[in-house]
């Protein structure tokens, strides 16, 4: 099992960045590929980007350019770094691991842009 902290999230003006983290309670280097998602209220929750534990990068298409993912194994955290951030940003994002087919989720932080 692995349990999954998110953390970064918050209020940010239209045209901001932030940070997000997911911390592990694990080493991530077995844990085949994690990933950032995100729900927006009323909608259903959509991927964002994923990475492997080769490094292999995966976005969605509608994310591509503003988003980043990243991963620091010495720290057991994935990063998903997202600028130039629009109110359509808005969302709880919620970290997800696969490993070896078994799924666990974060509870997820929020991120609310807005002026």
């Amino acid at each position: 099992q692995v349990q999954l902290v998110e953390s970064g999230g918050g209020l940010v003006q239209p045209g901001g960045s932030l940070r997000l983290s997911c911390a592990a309670s694990r080493s991530i280097t077995s844990i085949n590929a994690m990933g950032w998602y995100r729900q927006a209220p009323g909608k259903e929750r959509e991927m964002v980007a994923s990475i492997t534990n080769d490094g292999l990068t995966i976005y969605a298409d509608s994310m591509k350019g503003r988003f980043h993912i990243s991963r620091d194994n010495a720290e057991n955290t994935v990063y998903l770094q997202i600028d130039n951030l629009k109110p359509e940003d808005t969302a709880v994002y919620s970290c997800r691991a696969n490993q070896y087919g078994y799924i666990y989720w974060g509870q997820g932080t929020q991120v609310t842009v807005s002026s």
